[in-house]
């Protein structure tokens, strides 16, 4: 059965006859099987008939065929054409290299490029630092795949990812303003991931890794923040788990929960229930309850983080929260609720159990992916870290993230906007404040940079 809550969207073109009472047929028709109108745009008005873009919500492909079909009957409607804004936006990708630099004549484009260019070059021969001011190497960011674990897809591969990547690298570019520049690796073999990072790291100032399944992932990042002096990140893990930290934090305040006293269980403990759990390991002090597909998890859960090996029906029925990153969709079953449970259902695009079906199950809140959205952090992370030219990412930095999220949130909400700039700016203050107390910033920020923080000092978490 489908999830309601994950529709598609299509954009009907319709040339109605200019007969009284032919778009209400149509919206009728829409409504009758169960299509939800969005935004109507009249894009030709004509004597004899107007066309129109009408936007619907539908469950799935067969939904609109069906759709289709209904309208088609209407003798005064005629369907010119079922449009996908989705794939609209994705033509000929959506991220490009541009230059900051208009070159308009031979006098800049000498000072651009040859000759004027081997003054930078030697600048940089004589001093290797120099990269961080006179080129983009500072603020730019690998974001580094190899399509095994694609945004709840699997397997995929690079080349299918990348437009995953695209969205990654143009979020960073519009939210703080980094540069990040998809990198697609045809290979799955750690070493020769690990060895071809270490190759291109040269061009970066830090190495986002993004969808890489586990356990691979684990040893990946382990060596390459062994082996590189740069910033190394796995979204799926820290970026993931930054969000959920936040999150749960202001669920905890909404629903009067003590954060440190609850019982918390991790339904999959794959990247991003292992991280979860680790960072709620050091900022609670307590274990958590851990259940996973295979038992090589479950045993990284009780070794790494002294987690307590559970079963699924365990922890729903004795967490006071239930956190699922399984990737199993309707998972979790409205009957297996607790009353008064916090349920993040976090596997995207289909969750464990709909949010709303939680909640009608005695769920005191229930949310999904789509509201604790790891968009919330990594810009900012990266963007501290890049100003502090930080050699690495310390959980001290992460956890400044997480606070920030908190501070940065509206009173009553879960968290804020994710396209808040004020929000990203406070984590970007936070991690580069952070960045610094821990010892691994490398430039120093003096009062002028953090003085327009959104920061408030802990009393408001």
């Amino acid at each position: 059965m489908d999830n309601p809550s994950y529709k598609i969207a299509r954009t009907l073109r319709c040339k109605n006859a200019n007969i009284p009472g032919t778009l209400g047929k149509l919206a009728k028709t829409i409504g009758r099987v169960g299509g939800d109108i969005g935004n109507i745009t009249t894009v030709h008005l004509g004597h004899h008939y107007t066309v129109r873009d009408i936007e619907v919500l539908l469950d799935n492909k067969r939904h609109l065929e069906h759709l289709i079909d209904e309208v088609s009957k209407i003798k005064e409607v005629i369907v010119l054409e079922a449009r996908d804004e989705v794939l609209d936006l994705h033509k000929g990708g959506k991220i490009k290299m541009v230059s900051t630099i208009p070159i308009t004549s031979e006098d800049v484009l000498r000072r651009v490029y040859t000759p004027g260019v081997a003054e930078v070059c030697n600048l940089i021969t004589d001093r290797p630092s120099n990269r961080d001011t006179y080129t983009s190497i500072a603020y730019s960011v690998a974001v580094v795949t190899d399509g095994t674990a694609i945004l709840g897809l699997g397997n995929i591969g690079p080349v299918a990812g990348m437009p995953v990547m695209e969205g990654k690298a143009a979020l960073l570019q519009q939210l703080v303003g980094i540069s990040g520049i998809p990198i697609l690796l045809d290979t799955t073999d750690p070493d020769e991931i690990v060895e071809t990072v270490k190759h291109i790291a040269p061009t970066f100032g830090g190495i986002h890794l993004e969808d890489i399944a586990s356990p691979r992932c684990f040893l990946i990042q382990d060596r390459l923040e062994n082996e590189l002096n740069i910033p190394v990140m796995h979204d799926d893990q820290q970026g993931t788990a930054v969000v959920v930290l936040a999150a749960l934090i202001n669920a905890c305040k909404l629903t009067k929960l003590t954060l440190e006293e609850a019982k918390i269980g991790l339904i999959g403990l794959g990247a991003a229930g292992l991280a979860i759990g680790k960072f709620l390991l050091r900022y609670t002090g307590n274990p958590t309850l851990g259940v996973a597909k295979t038992e090589a998890s479950v045993r990284r859960h009780a070794e790494q983080q002294g987690g307590i090996p559970s079963s699924f029906d365990e922890i729903m029925k004795t967490a006071d929260i239930v956190i699922a990153t399984s990737g199993v969709k309707g998972l979790i079953q409205p009957r297996m609720v607790r009353r008064g449970q916090i349920i993040f259902a976090l596997s995207n695009p289909y969750p464990e159990i709909d949010p709303e079906l939680a909640r009608a199950s005695g769920a005191t809140l229930a949310v999904d992916g789509r509201a604790v959205n790891n968009l919330l952090g990594y810009p900012g992370i990266w963007r501290g870290t890049l100003d502090a030219l930080a050699n690495k990412i310390t959980y001290e930095m992460y956890r400044a993230a997480a606070l920030a999220i908190v501070c940065a949130t509206s009173e009553g909400e879960l968290v804020p906007n994710p396209l808040d700039p004020k929000a990203h700016l406070a984590v970007t203050h936070g991690v580069a404040k952070a960045a610094i107390e821990s010892g691994v910033a490398q430039r120093p920020l003096d009062d002028d940079y953090f003085e327009n923080t959104n920061i408030k000092e802990p009393p408001c978490v």
